[in-house]
């Protein structure tokens, strides 16, 4: 079968399961209790035409490798496994030969040393079945921004096999912890989604919460407290600069932006009250949208800024509700068993990811808008901080376990149908993590 008739059907039969409603007829594959047949895809070496670019061109097959094997859906074939070299490849792929190793589809490219000390990439995508090219581009970078590149590359490959924008060129922000729990020290941190080009943003010095993307990803919100004191935070990612976004005489909680960029929606505690208020970053007024004697908190945006879904105990426990934008028509939307915290809206809108806690054990869960359609996906001793990648596809979350005396936090990624949960790797243990819209720069 050609590969544009396979992995089409993957992503349509998952979306189905999620409630999404559109759909390729034509297209069939299978997915049984999570788990999916994987599609054969060789990624070649890049070939290269000077030593110059030598780590470009095998850094580029690694990278683009290794970022569609994490997604669960491609069977990469091991590259020593290969009978056509580089070279050749990138020229005009044997598909005979490719036929022969099992794999229906084929990325192959070149770079080129040019000049002014750049360097020009070349790829294309091949359905070796069908003896045709399904895609290729070029791409002139610095020769420091190859990575980026490989990334782009990887969307290009995964939107044009599964329909779907891709969601590697994007970033992760998120707590960087050592050490015991009575002397934790939490730093921000920002790393590519595959854990690449690590930095840390903070040095410790203060404690740190709850990182938050802004829409156009050059900001990032944050809680700190400085001197004990929570204050809230934009750091511009550009100049490194940190400015207070504002003082505030309570507590104040989990801040976040809104889809214009132009608001930050955050909980503050104050005259024994917790409610919700919305921001304005220009003239840093502060408006207050809910009005109940209880703890309302963990506000998300839906993506068109027109709904706000958020916790609150006004019935007695922790459940999910979701209001107007403009703090009117609020409704509950959870009323199973246990309780519910850390909502987040999905990219799309057709979802929203949970923590849940019920009978000693957390889970992540997603539910529909209107309440329906509730799943639990994954689950531990203690998981939270569910955060989306920018397509709506894929989940970034923590876990913590007990360990002697100290504990263990770890971040992950999982599918939003409860599979291929992947560890990310992070130098330390990490918390709290937050995933980036695309790079659209």
């Amino acid at each position: 079968m050609p590969i544009r008739l396979l992995l089409q059907n993957l992503l349509i039969i998952a979306l189905m399961v999620c409630g999404a409603h559109s759909a390729r007829a034509e297209l069939e594959v299978e997915l049984n209790r999570g788990t999916v047949k994987k599609i054969p895809l060789a990624v070649s070496d890049f070939h290269y035409d000077s030593q110059n670019v030598y780590t470009i061109g095998r850094g580029m097959g690694n990278v683009i490798r290794a970022n569609l094997e994490r997604t669960g859906l491609f069977e990469i074939p091991d590259k020593k496994a290969y009978i056509q070299d580089a070279a050749s490849t990138a020229e005009q792929p044997r598909f005979a030969e490719w036929k022969a190793l099992g794999v229906e589809g084929l990325v192959a490219g070149k770079v080129t040393e040019l000049g002014d000390g750049r360097a020009r990439v070349e790829f294309r995508l091949w359905d070796v079945y069908g003896q045709k090219q399904l895609t290729g581009m070029a791409y002139t970078t610095t020769k420091d921004n190859w990575r980026r590149i490989a990334h782009i590359i990887s969307d290009t490959i995964y939107k044009r096999l599964t329909g779907e924008e891709g969601y590697f060129d994007s970033r992760i922000v998120y707590i960087s912890e050592k050490g015991l729990p009575t002397a934790r020290v939490k730093r921000l941190a920002i790393m590519d989604q595959d854990g690449a080009n690590h930095q840390y943003l903070t040095d410790g010095s203060h404690l740190v919460l709850t990182p938050r993307f802004s829409p156009n990803m050059q900001t990032i919100t944050y809680l700190s407290y400085y001197r004990n004191k929570p204050r809230v935070y934009i750091y511009d990612l550009n100049t490194g600069r940190q400015d207070v976004l504002g003082d505030f005489p309570g507590m104040t909680f989990a801040p976040r932006f809104s889809p214009d960029g132009r608001k930050v929606i955050m909980s503050l505690a104050k005259n024994g009250n917790t409610d919700i208020y919305v921001l304005d970053i220009a003239s840093k007024k502060a408006t207050k949208i809910t009005g109940q004697p209880s703890i309302e908190t963990s506000p998300s945006y839906a993506p068109d800024g027109k709904q706000i879904v958020f916790e609150s105990d006004r019935s007695g426990s922790q459940q999910l509700y979701v209001m107007d934008a403009s703090g009117s028509n609020s409704r509950r939307i959870t009323f199973e068993k246990g309780r519910y915290a850390n909502p987040v809206w999905s990219p799309r809108g057709d979802l929203i990811a949970f923590t849940k806690m019920l009978q000693g054990k957390f889970y992540i869960g997603v539910i529909r808008p209107d309440g329906s359609g509730e799943r639990l996906i994954t689950s531990a001793y203690h998981v939270e901080g569910p955060s989306w990648s920018p397509n709506g596809r894929v989940l970034t979350y923590f876990k913590e376990r007990p360990q002697g005396n100290n504990r263990i936090a770890k971040l992950y990624t999982i599918d939003l149908t409860g599979y291929n949960e992947r560890l990310l790797e992070t130098p330390v243990d990490g918390s709290d993590p937050a995933w980036s819209p695309i790079n659209k720069q």
